[in-house]
């Protein structure tokens, strides 16, 4: 998921203090572009498995609710990380649109 003409990469993790991080490379092939694209699709592989246990611990009605907190907050977790992917592939998308038109 690299950029085109050099677009700046919305990257899946933040700097200090949450800041964004941006990658500027029209190689896809890089090191940080190939880190990039691996740990979305650790995100992502991560949020579906969160959703299938979540559907399993919510189906079970007696579900302790500490471990119905702690699935919350790993769904938050994944949430982010899946929202700033999105985030980062729509820019992508974008940009390669109107590059296009």
């Amino acid at each position: 998921m690299t950029t085109p003409d050099n677009e700046l990469r919305l990257l899946p993790w933040t700097g200090p203090g949450g800041k964004p991080c941006y990658l500027s490379t029209e190689d896809r092939r890089s090191y940080m572009s190939r880190l990039a694209d691996n740990i979305e699709a650790v995100q992502l592989g991560t949020a579906a498995e969160l959703l299938e246990q979540a559907s399993e611990i919510l189906a079970d009605q007696d579900t302790d609710p500490t471990e119905a907190w702690r699935l919350a907050e790993e769904l938050t977790r994944a949430l982010r990380d899946v929202h700033r992917v999105a985030v980062s592939r729509g820019r992508l998308l974008v940009a390669s649109t109107t590059q296009e038109g």
